[in-house]
């Protein structure tokens, strides 16, 4: 692989982990920059080892992978995203809701895990071309923690926007991105 098309892979790998820090920025009061690091270094650390994992399970693992990678992710990010619509309502009816400044680190590990499972099915696909798996899983990685970090902070600005119902809004928004991943593959399936 080239340069170029390893930058391509992965900020391709990071746009779903983007669209999920949005919710995720837009549910917290006024986020600091500083947990907006926090939250790209998980989601980063995560979508750097899924490829590495998926290229260790090689051929072995490749039907079972590509099969399922698509309702995994849909499974997770929908029940995520109820979590957080149910959460957003029922806060939205509490005046006297906790104000939370971060996620803990199991829910962003969650998350990250769930928008990662696509670069776990690459990984795979990288175990049979020239590739370097450790430079790839790098620029992953680190893709994804810059565009989590931008994504907290854009979510910031529409959480202060959005108010009480910033959670339900980021829990819809999870559910749409488990909903257009489970299309993509489908979509796939039936052209081919």
């Amino acid at each position: 692989m080239t340069w170029l098309s390893t930058l391509v892979v992965a900020f391709a790998m990071s746009t779903d982990a983007f669209a999920a820090a949005v919710s995720k920025g837009a549910t917290l009061t006024r986020p600091r920059f500083s947990e907006a690091i926090r939250t790209g270094a998980i989601f980063g650390f995560i979508e750097a080892m899924t490829p590495l994992i998926g290229w260790a399970l090689g051929s072995v693992a490749a039907p079972y992978v590509e099969a399922w990678d698509h309702w995994i992710a849909f499974g997770m990010l929908t029940g995520l995203g109820l979590h957080m619509a149910y959460n957003g309502l029922k806060a939205a009816d509490d005046d006297d809701r906790p104000v939370r400044s971060r996620h803990s680190f199991w829910l962003l590990a969650a998350t990250g895990f769930a928008t990662s499972i696509d670069a776990m099915a690459i990984g795979v696909t990288l175990a049979f071309v020239d590739n370097n798996i450790l430079v790839t899983a790098a620029a992953i990685g680190m893709a994804t923690l810059v565009m989590v970090t931008l994504g907290v902070m854009v979510g910031r600005m529409l959480g202060a926007i959005a108010g009480k119902r910033a959670e339900v809004l980021g829990g819809i928004a999870l559910i749409c991105i488990g909903t257009l991943i489970l299309y993509e593959h489908l979509a796939v399936a039936v052209v081919t």
